[in-house]
């Protein structure tokens, strides 16, 4: 069989447009998947993040939806708003060859729009758990006539509390529907529910030598948590990332991390489930022109996003199982792009990174950081680099871009102010910002302006 789309079934002109968008041939788990969803069998396919799952799915049902019919025919449950929105995104650009009608139901959303659009002739619905069941309560939705689901990112939606709410949607859909539940691990709760809701399902597996992606470097950092930020700041100036998330464990962890960052001269942005959805939106969208740096993050960043160019994860927290930590780092090394992978470890740390290293069969690489990365540049920054969003050609990780405009003010530097009279922050303020260290006497950074 020839590696191409349209030898597993595609039609000619769904193939034509992805060509159109560089895509020629499909990916291991995408070769497995489509001849099967084709034929109707339902399917489990276990695979990681990056590997084309979202194809994978989306392709079948692109070509077996019948236009003609004016009620929901397929339904697509994600475990977040953003992953969501990436899907609608994907399958948009497919649609419209096909002329399929498509609702992405989330919250956030004004919920008298989308019920005025499901009046209407939709067929294929992308929602997350909470506002697929507010749709239903209100009647303003049916899927008595459905014959498409796909559960995705089925490990994430019991990892986040969801199953209930996921199943309580599955009681209304027909039980001849051909379900796919795509999912990176397999825990017992997601086996529980494919025996439960699957008929004669068919496993499926992406090849990959490790269970997380081959193509992630992951490094392990031992520090302290009074420490920790400035562990990460030096992580940050070594390594030079591109594009990177860095994970917090809470919100408010979050929050403080990415303040104190901004602070300290970085390009950096914070997403989070407090945040309104226009907010979360409109930092996705900066993140994915490359107007934002660094993303600091809660585990809801994690759920299936894919951003083109994200070189480096940082795990300011660690996850507490591996498969937290599988889900976190597949955010790079992503369509057999290379990605590193940094986990920040304090003592009280070790046991969960211990279970982390268990579930994906591998010891992580220890690494100390660089004790000198610069001291003259860590110490002041150009004051017209250091105000946050400005575009300039920058040098250093730390500026708005990535990097480096060496043009620092040395007399200033001598002087301990910046060019506009204004005093760097001492020791004291500095800390009040961190998460938990002390600020080394040799390695101030300078207050954004």
């Amino acid at each position: 069989m020839k590696n191409n789309f349209y030898s597993l079934g595609i039609s000619t002109e769904i193939v034509d447009l992805l060509k159109e968008n560089g895509i020629t041939e499909p990916t291991s788990i995408q070769m497995q998947a489509i001849p099967m969803l084709l034929m109707g069998k339902d399917i489990i396919a276990q695979a990681q993040t990056g590997t084309g799952k979202t194809l994978a799915f989306i392709l079948p049902m692109m070509e077996k939806i019948d236009v003609n019919k004016t009620n929901v025919q397929a339904l697509i449950i994600t475990p977040t708003r953003e992953l969501a929105i990436q899907i609608t995104a994907e399958t948009k650009k497919l649609a419209a060859e096909k002329k399929v009608n498509i609702l992405a139901a989330y919250g956030g959303q004004d919920v008298e729009q989308q019920i005025r659009k499901l009046k209407g002739n939709i067929h294929l619905v992308i929602g997350t758990p909470g506002r697929l069941l507010d749709h239903l309560r209100r009647k303003s939705i049916s899927l008595a006539q459905l014959e498409m689901l796909v559960l995705d990112e089925a490990d994430q939606m019991l990892h986040m509390g969801f199953l209930k709410e996921v199943e309580d949607i599955l009681r209304q859909t027909p039980k001849n529907r051909h379900t796919m539940l795509f999912s990176a691990t397999m825990p017992k709760g997601i086996r529980a529910i494919a025996s439960r809701y699957m008929k004669e399902s068919i496993h499926i597996r992406a090849q990959s030598k490790n269970i997380t992606l081959d193509e992630i470097k992951q490094i392990v950092i031992e520090t302290t948590d009074r420490g920790k930020q400035d562990a990460l700041c030096k992580a940050i100036d070594e390594y030079k990332p591109f594009m990177a998330i860095i994970f917090c464990r809470t919100k408010r962890r979050v929050t403080a991390l990415n303040e104190a960052l901004q602070q300290l001269g970085y390009n950096s942005d914070e997403l989070h489930g407090d945040l309104t959805q226009a907010k979360r939106e409109k930092v996705m969208n900066a993140f994915r022109k490359i107007q934002i740096q660094l993303l600091v993050a809660t585990d809801v960043a994690a759920r299936g996003l894919d951003i083109e160019g994200m070189t480096h994860i940082f795990n300011y927290d660690i996850p507490q199982d591996a498969e937290s930590y599988i889900h976190r780092i597949g955010r790079t090394g992503r369509a057999g792009q290379s990605g590193v992978a940094i986990t920040f470890v304090t003592p009280r740390d070790r046991e969960a990174l211990s279970l982390i290293e268990k579930g994906i069969d591998m010891q992580i690489e220890r690494k100390k950081i660089a004790k000198e990365v610069d001291r003259r540049e860590s110490k002041l920054r150009d004051v017209e680099t250091r105000g946050y969003g400005k575009k300039k050609p920058l040098n250093s990780a730390r500026d708005k871009g990535f990097g480096g405009n060496k043009t620092s003010d040395k007399r200033s530097a001598r002087s301990g102010k910046a060019k506009d009279g204004n005093r760097r922050p001492d020791n004291k303020t500095a800390k009040g910002k961190s998460l938990g260290m002390t600020k080394s006497k040799t390695h101030h950074r300078g207050k954004k302006s």
